[in-house]
């Protein structure tokens, strides 16, 4: 049986973002529409309203979900098999017009939003990204080809899921190549690959600098490049350990920054940072928020929070947001739930009759 945490942490999705990265605007384009029309991604006027194409459209619900920024419930109506989208809080947090970042202008907020796609905050938010997952968390830290971490990532679904679940091979290969779309700022033009071009200009993740390429065509390798971040704010830096500790505590405490830098599903792997950097990050840090410790025991450094750590991260994050939470208005989590209740329905799956049909299997036969 494999020793990672593969199982509890990702949702099985494969291929769903139809080959597209995702793109500058799409996440608040969608975010905007949702938040008034839940169903927006089955409208079929969908591609006219959000500007895109067919396809793309079902890659914008993909990204929408997989960042977390949507939840996906039944229909009230039992005859209705698609799901409806509902915006969670923290797209409203961030996306909103008088929110943190709606036009993620500030490359923290693709760090943020990074840190949320590999995230598997609880078994209600897992990862709905699995090749990423395996790729940041489980993949070795050499340079590898497309073909090799295809491998990699087919190995590990392989040894952690019964073969009924597993994906067709072509579906972790067109993950592994959106994925190289998604970060790498080196990327080969292909001329016979629509879309192509925009590709090596549309994706704002490239500005991470997390993915760098070497060589050409097939034998091309890739590694993601580790070390000090001087583009990834301290305090989202900060958010993320505490985040990733409150998974383990609820109330006081501390994690040492050895598990930060190298568990499974931590920062450090998210991030590509070692124990030195993510010391000297937080370090910055500290004496603004009293709450916060660095301490050091038997040669261990350890982040030590008063208090519980999940609160603790969202007000250092929404500090160095210049406050969002206390603007006029703006809702509490329990305001927002209280306003799109399928928010609570989601993943709550309605019993369906033996032989009847989901709108993912309608979905896939329609790809195929």
């Amino acid at each position: 049986m494999p020793d990672s945490r593969l199982a509890e942490a990702v949702e099985l999705s494969f291929g769903r973002h139809e080959t597209f990265a995702p793109r500058f605007g799409w996440l608040h384009k969608a975010y905007m529409q949702v938040k008034d029309h839940s169903d927006i991604f089955l409208r079929d006027d969908a591609p006219v309203v959000l500007g895109v194409g067919k396809n793309m459209v079902y890659a914008m619900r993909y990204w929408s979900r997989a960042f977390k920024l949507t939840k996906e419930h039944d229909h009230e109506d039992p005859k209705q098999r698609a799901q409806l989208a509902a915006p969670t809080w923290r797209a409203r947090w961030l996306l909103d017009e008088d929110g943190a970042d709606p036009y993620l202008e500030d490359t923290g907020s693709l760090w943020l939003l990074h840190w949320w796609l590999l995230s598997a905050d609880s078994p209600a938010a897992k990862c709905w990204a699995p090749s990423w997952y395996v790729t940041f968390n489980l993949a070795p830290r050499s340079r590898v080809t497309a073909a090799e971490l295809t491998r990699v990532i087919t190995r590990h679904v392989h040894e952690t899921f019964p073969e009924k679940d597993w994906p067709a091979a072509e579906s972790i290969s067109r993950d592994v190549d959106c994925l190289i779309k998604m970060y790498a700022s080196d990327q080969e033009l292909n001329p016979l690959s629509p879309g192509s071009f925009e590709d090596l200009l549309m994706s704002p993740f490239r500005e991470l600098g997390l993915l760098e390429g070497q060589g050409k065509g097939k034998e091309r390798t890739w590694r993601f490049t580790n070390g000090a971040r001087s583009n990834l704010p301290a305090a989202v830096l900060a958010y993320a350990c505490l985040d990733y500790a409150a998974r383990f505590h609820s109330s006081a405490g501390s994690i040492s920054v050895a598990r930060l830098a190298e568990e499974e599903g931590a920062p450090g792997r998210a991030f590509r940072m070692r124990e030195p950097e993510i010391t000297k990050a937080i370090e910055s840090i500290v004496s603004d928020h009293p709450r916060l410790q660095m301490v050091e025991a038997l040669g261990q450094r350890s982040l030590r929070f008063e208090g519980a750590p999940q609160d603790l991260a969202w007000d250092i994050l929404d500090e160095h947001y210049d406050h969002v939470r206390r603007r006029d208005r703006f809702p509490t989590p329990e305001d927002w739930e209280e306003r799109y209740p399928g928010l609570r329905r989601a993943g709550v799956k309605r019993p369906r009759k033996q032989g009847q049909r989901t709108e993912e299997q309608d979905l896939i036969e329609g790809m195929v």
